[in-house]
């Protein structure tokens, strides 16, 4: 896969359709690689006539790894946003959205539609209101505006999102035992009405260990979300066409996140999905791209 110099690092991404079509730029989530946007996804919202761009945020995949900035502590840092005290973050999410827009530059594209599912949604949530110029327009799919009250997590949730291997499970002899434990983590995100045939999602994480590992990446991540500012007055700024689409089933970001993100957005349309969660199944992805493909296509119509 190719890769490009931004905002002082180096970004993996892969493109789908001729670079002549409009852009959709597919922004992933929290310790995800570009590959967690399915083929088979990226390749339909191609066939349907767009120039498709995935791409590993920083310190995830084969983007730059930023472990030179060292490890997090993270239960002290929760326990200081627990307090109300400041976190200081490795890096920010408005850094990370500077890493996508220098993408979009090296790459000649002026304008793209954003698309963000959760962490990748707050990413495009700030280019839409910080590079409006930039964006078509918004999709941001099981994410939130960070304002201060929204239900949180299920502790069940909060702890899978937290849980570590235990120690040894990265050396290569345990690596079935990784993909086990991993699998084990998601089954807690898995949609109840789109379930995800479980070789299937097993082939995905195996593909994701074979191709990086960066496990301290993730922790930094998590980080920049944690010590993000309540977007709201940004989200009443944006003007591109908005499409927010939250599943009900949603353990981690809860769908009043996503009900509170689209009434904050002037004109944006919000999408609830039974039986979704937090995921990206073949039956969720089947449903975004009916969701998508005519929200993109109305602005290139208009």
């Amino acid at each position: 896969m190719p890769r490009i110099s931004a905002n002082q690092i180096e970004i993996e991404y892969e493109t789908f359709g001729p670079p002549e079509r409009p852009a959709v730029l597919l922004i992933m989530g929290l310790g995800m690689q570009l590959v967690a946007w399915p083929e088979d996804f990226c390749r339909a919202l191609a066939d349907a006539g767009f120039h498709v761009i995935r791409y590993d945020n920083r310190d995830v995949g084969l983007s730059s790894h930023l472990n030179h900035l060292g490890r997090p502590r993270l239960p002290w840092q929760m326990l200081k946003r627990a307090l109300g005290l400041p976190l200081r973050p490795h890096y920010t999410l408005d850094d990370m959205a500077e890493d996508a827009v220098g993408l979009l530059d090296a790459l000649g594209i002026r304008h793209a539609h954003v698309v963000g599912v959760s962490m990748g949604g707050m990413i495009a949530q700030l280019l839409a209101a910080r590079w409006p110029e930039r964006v078509l327009t918004l999709s941001s799919v099981m994410s939130s505006s960070g304002a201060p009250g929204l239900p949180g997590p299920t502790p069940a949730a909060r702890a899978a999102l937290l849980r570590r291997p235990p120690r040894g499970f990265y050396r290569p002899e345990r690596r079935e035992d990784l993909v086990s434990f991993l699998q084990d983590t998601f089954h807690m995100l898995n949609s109840p009405g789109f379930p995800i045939d479980p070789a299937l999602q097993r082939q995905r994480i195996r593909e994701g260990l074979d191709r990086a590992l960066n496990p301290v990446g993730s922790l930094r991540q998590i980080m920049a979300v944690a010590a993000a500012p309540d977007r709201s007055a940004m989200l009443a700024a944006i003007g591109a066409p908005t499409l927010v689409v939250h599943g009900l089933d949603d353990p981690l970001l809860p769908v009043a996140c996503g009900r509170d993100t689209a009434a904050k957005i002037p004109g944006a349309r919000l999408v609830e999905v039974p039986g979704m969660a937090h995921d990206l199944s073949p039956g969720v992805c089947d449903t975004l791209l009916q969701l998508l493909v005519p929200h993109l296509r109305r602005e290139e119509a208009a």
